[in-house]
């Protein structure tokens, strides 16, 4: 799994014929919402809020986001923070597509008891500005999850919300 999940991220970063344009970058872009995941191995749902923050260091070539989420089960509680690495897209003006991958770290505290564990995450991110300025817009961001920890739990999730460009700074 992780193979394939390496080979597509690599495959992408060499694909730049819909590269995303640097013209509108923001500085960064913050990202607040909410989230839903599905236990693939324990058949359980667990909902809950979703805040991050991204940042272009290579223009058309990566993204980096940085976030957190905590979840909330009949039973449980579970923080997954992560930083993902993504390939951008831009699909027209008003509209991108990133796919990324990345480590997560997962601390669950259920029935008492807290656990810590590693764990990878892929995402699909779609972004839609609708105005023309980006500086507001919507995200939706199916994801996979996959627990290094003891029963090697999976899960899929879905993240959406609201998107707030943080503009760069005028150098005059």
């Amino acid at each position: 799994m992780a193979r394939g999940l390496l080979i597509g991220f690599l495959f992408l970063l060499c694909w730049n014929a819909l590269a995303q344009s640097a013209d509108k970058e923001p500085a960064a872009v913050v990202e607040v919402g909410g989230a839903a995941s599905r236990s693939l191995n324990q058949k359980e749902s667990s909902y809950g809020a979703d805040i991050a923050i991204e940042f272009t260091p290579i223009e058309r070539w990566l993204e980096l986001e940085m976030g957190t989420t905590p979840l909330f089960a009949r039973h449980s509680v579970e923080w997954d923070t992560d930083i993902l690495f993504k390939k951008p897209w831009t699909l027209s003006p008003g509209a991108e597509f990133m796919f990324g991958v990345g480590p997560e770290w997962v601390r669950t505290k259920a029935y008492g008891v807290t656990t810590n564990s590693l764990g990878a995450e892929a995402v699909l991110d779609f972004m839609f500005w609708p105005f023309g300025k980006h500086t507001i817009g919507w995200y939706f961001e199916p994801s996979y999850d996959y627990s290094f920890a003891h029963g090697h739990d999976r899960s899929i999730g879905i993240t959406a919300g609201l998107l707030i460009a943080i503009p760069k700074r005028s150098r005059k």
